[in-house]
């Protein structure tokens, strides 16, 4: 099993609802985020393209992240997710560096909050589900909490909401799917087979599980 994502740059137009989804899921700190969409504008006037391109952590078989870790706080679970042990974690920032998808932010603090007159009581209820460690580094997860729970009550990621990332749940769109790499019959491989689907930056060798078609 190997969890991974095909993202359909034709259907996706920038709304970047993705991103507020997951920013609410994971209670995120101001300034924090764990998915973007970059724009970029293909071909000369009057024929121009806008491209939306959404990015995320590509969870990779050979994470360079991982590797220039010296404490093992980054890991790779058996499922291919990609994950931080914040009490590992010494906050070097190597991994930080070493991501060529620029995909990880450091914690620098955790006082700030999204209002002047202090914490809302949904950043204090956030604390306690997600708390953020001061000092360490965060990422993509796939939402990994959610997964290994749905997994538990029998529900089938990439179906089943509650099992599913939110990035993915929320795309009206459905630019994302999600699901099982190493399962030849799921629709992530279907797409990635019938659409010649590529990840981003193949060049670095470190195998990402997000793919693109277009």
């Amino acid at each position: 099993m190997r969890w991974g994502m095909v993202i359909d740059l034709k259907k996706c137009y920038g709304c970047n609802a993705c991103v507020l989804a997951c920013k609410q899921e994971h209670f995120l700190l101001p300034g924090m985020f764990f998915n973007h969409v970059e724009m970029e504008e293909t071909g000369k006037y009057p024929n121009v393209r806008k491209l939306m391109i959404p990015t995320l952590c590509n969870h990779c078989e050979e994470p360079l992240c991982a590797q220039v870790c010296p404490t093992g706080a980054t890991y790779k679970r058996e499922d291919g997710i990609v994950a931080v042990n914040e009490d590992l974690c010494t906050g070097c920032q190597y991994c930080v560096m070493a991501c060529p998808y620029g995909q990880r932010n450091y914690v620098s603090t955790t006082k700030e909050s999204y209002y002047e007159q202090g914490k809302s009581e949904r950043e204090k209820m956030g604390e306690k589900i997600y708390p953020f460690k001061e000092g360490t580094v965060v990422k993509c997860t796939f939402c990994m909490e959610k997964i290994d729970e749905g997994l538990k009550r029998g529900l089938k990621p990439g179906v089943d909401r509650e099992a599913t990332p939110a990035c993915v749940n929320t795309c009206y769109t459905k630019a994302r799917i999600f699901g099982d790499l190493d399962d030849p019959e799921s629709e992530v491989s279907k797409l990635i087979k019938k659409y010649n689907g590529k990840p981003l930056g193949s060049e670095t060798k470190a195998g990402p599980s997000v793919y693109y078609i277009d």
